[in-house]
């Protein structure tokens, strides 16, 4: 069928840009003006900006380094001190890049994408870096070297214009480059598809090409391996989303490793891990998906398959990730999607662990010094937790002990985290979680969801929820459906490409639950999802819009039809399927929301809202979508920031007006004022 609106796929055409506006306006104009927006605004703002939050840190070299927003650094203050310093209550910063004056002085409005540190010769640790650094929040950022001992950015270095590209220092005087070099540098994902190893001083065009993959690849990168002291790197050939061929490079000889290509696979000193996604037969062994295991790289590569088991699930403990450290490893477990870690030291020739139960809360893995020694730092929180980072050493009996503790952003007094399960339309027993108060009856909800990309939604404590919603005597619900990775690889697959409404059953079982245990009622249900979670809002409003009372949808994938020909969405074909292909298209065209949209039927409103400088979910998606129903007459409201990328904010200012906009037009819409 032709579609109506396709000329707002072009993001910055004249005619779009105009729309957008006048929605924009639109929107500003009804949600903003009164009394309980501002103070949504302005309280969600002060946690954002507060000076007592915890600074985040990351070892590199001898210091530890951070990036702070706050009022007065709107874009950010990259900064250093050392952990005996940090470990005080007033750290002594040094201040190593200002981004907002950066941002003034070049007229740029930069926003920090991250450092990429020298990490192994006599100049790594703390004296060169990659910087890179995106125009408004996008994927694509723009590559400079940067001196940590002068300050400086490198006069004549390593520089990039803005790509989608991927570097990894191979010494001091080179790199190994993917990015945008002209024709077929590129894959149809808009990722590198050639690795080159970029000497200094020369052009990156005319730098050597190490390795090529193809066009429908998804992505090709090296990575050098520092842990060890010899050149070595890893290749890792993207085929799709979640299938990659490795290669072992050791100086010119290019080797590929023989692992499955679906499994998750990690080379530290001289270890190879390996986790599986499906059953593996190896060594006389069959290991079940999500195993996790391990083996000397050399003898393995002589043909070895007598590997080490450090982990095996069962239908109720899965391994979310594991960390190492310089010779051990740290593995974060979820039980029923509550957090356990175990900590493996390599002793004697065995693999001798601890156990970190769940009295930390959800606890995470913050950084490791895994370069340097055995430190750690773990990050624990709750639904009501506030966060507080720990220090610990891998094998001190003492365990981590804590560093810095956050403060409660919003009184939680009476407020319980509680978990439940619903069961689904196969059967299948979904947890989730619900925070509030238990004794009020039903309340205003706000229900949440992701389900896709193994992704996993675990307690953690949002201000910004606890600010603009629970405090005010609303009820947050986490849904834990297929789809994501709460019990492993199982449950991702289980919502997969044509069994993908098995997550929407999910979380649409979840909603039927919560009225049936009176936690609320249909009209006061509100649900919110991004990016993938879009989709899920996406598909509620076009196949069980009964269900809800309101919808906010942000940055979402919604035509399903033409979603393969926009921005990186080629490289998700694994996780929904090619719609180029009849098979996928008979199912992906039972729920594509775009495609679903009835005049006939009523749906409840609905806020949709997305980044221009978004270039990895288009933001024709959210446009048409607008525009579309508003052509059948239905309640949509719409907000697109015009920076912000994939996040739908760059900066605090923006991510305080995003979340007030959304929570304005809950209450208006879940609890009307009499």
């Amino acid at each position: 069928m032709p579609d109506d609106f396709l000329w707002l796929e072009d993001v910055l055409g004249d005619r779009a840009l105009d729309w957008v506006r006048e929605r924009n306006a639109a929107t500003t104009a009804e949600l903003t003006g009164g009394e309980r927006f501002t103070e949504l605004y302005d309280g969600i703002r002060a946690v954002l900006d507060a000076d007592d939050r915890i600074p985040m840190i990351a070892w590199h070299g001898e210091r530890v380094y951070n990036l702070w927003k706050d009022g007065t650094h709107k874009r950010g203050l990259w900064r250093r001190t050392t952990l005996e310093s940090y470990k005080r209550e007033t750290p002594a910063w040094e201040t190593v890049l200002d981004l907002d004056a950066l941002a003034e002085a070049e007229g740029e409005n930069w926003v920090w994408q991250g450092a990429t540190y020298l990490r192994s010769g006599p100049l790594a640790g703390e004296h060169r870096c990659l910087v890179a650094l995106s125009r408004g929040g996008a994927d694509a950022s723009v590559v400079r070297e940067f001196d940590l001992d002068t300050l400086e950015f490198v006069k004549d270095g390593f520089t990039l214009p803005e790509a989608k590209s991927s570097v990894s220092w191979i010494d001091a005087d080179s790199v190994f480059v993917g990015t945008d070099t002209g024709p077929d540098s590129m894959t149809s994902s808009g990722y590198p598809r050639q690795v080159r190893a970029w000497r200094r001083g020369t052009q990156v065009a005319d730098a050597p090409v190490v390795f090529a993959g193809s066009p429908d690849d998804v992505s090709v990168r090296a990575t050098a391996d520092p842990s060890v002291p010899f050149r070595r790197a890893i290749v890792r050939q993207a085929t799709d989303f979640f299938n990659a061929r490795r290669y072992l490079l050791i100086g010119d000889d290019l080797t590929e490793l023989d692992v499955p290509e679906d499994a998750g696979v990690d080379i530290h000193r001289e270890w190879l891990l390996i986790r599986v996604r499906t059953d593996w037969q190896a060594g006389g062994a069959t290991h079940p998906a999500g195993t996790l295991l391990i083996t000397p790289l050399d003898a393995y590569l002589a043909g070895d398959r007598d590997l080490t088991v450090l982990f095996t699930p069962d239908p109720h403990t899965s391994l979310s990730y594991a960390e190492w450290t310089r010779e051990g490893l740290i593995l974060v477990l979820l039980a029923d999607v509550r957090s356990r870690l175990e900590l493996l030291s390599y002793v004697d020739g065995s693999w001798q662990r601890s156990v970190l139960g769940s009295e930390l809360g959800q606890t995470d893995v913050w950084h490791t010094n895994k370069d340097t020694d055995e430190q750690y730092l773990l990050l624990s929180s709750g639904f009501t937790l506030p966060p507080t980072l720990r220090h610990g050493v891998l094998g001190d009996p003492a365990g981590p002990s804590i560093l810095k503790q956050g403060p409660s952003y919003f009184p939680a007094d009476g407020i319980e985290t509680r978990q439940f399960f619903a069961t689904s339309a196969d059967g299948t027993q979904i947890p989730y979680f619900v925070v509030g108060r238990p004794d009020t009856g039903p309340a205003p909800t706000l229900l949440s969801g992701y389900g896709g990309f193994e992704v996993s939604r675990v307690p953690s404590y949002n201000s910004i929820v606890g600010r603009g919603w629970l405090a005010r005597g609303g009820t947050y619900v986490v849904a834990n459906i297929r789809g994501g990775g709460e019990y492993g690889p199982a449950w991702h697959r289980a919502a997969l490409r044509d069994k993908r409404p098995r997550a929407y059953e999910d979380f649409a079982a979840v909603a039927a639950d919560l009225v049936d245990r009176s936690i609320t009622t249909r009209p006061q249900l509100g649900a919110e999802g991004g990016s993938n979670g879009g989709l899920l809002m996406g598909v509620m409003l076009t196949r069980y819009p009964e269900l809800f009372g309101a919808l906010v949808c942000a940055v979402p994938l919604l035509d399903m039809r033409r979603y393969h020909l926009l921005l990186a969405g080629a490289s998700w074909i694994a996780e929904y399927g090619d719609p180029d292909n009849p098979d996928d298209w008979a199912y992906l065209s039972l729920f594509s929301p775009y495609q679903n949209v009835s005049a006939d039927i009523p749906y409840p409103p609905t806020l949709i809202t997305t980044s221009t400088r978004d270039d990895r979910v288009h933001p024709g998606h959210a446009r048409k979508m607008v525009a579309l129903l508003r052509s059948h007459g239905k309640n949509v409201t719409y907000y697109e920031n015009i920076e912000g990328g994939h996040g739908g904010a760059a900066d605090n200012t923006q991510m305080a007006f995003k979340w007030a906009l959304a929570f304005e037009f809950l209450w208006r819409t879940l609890a009307p004022s009499p």
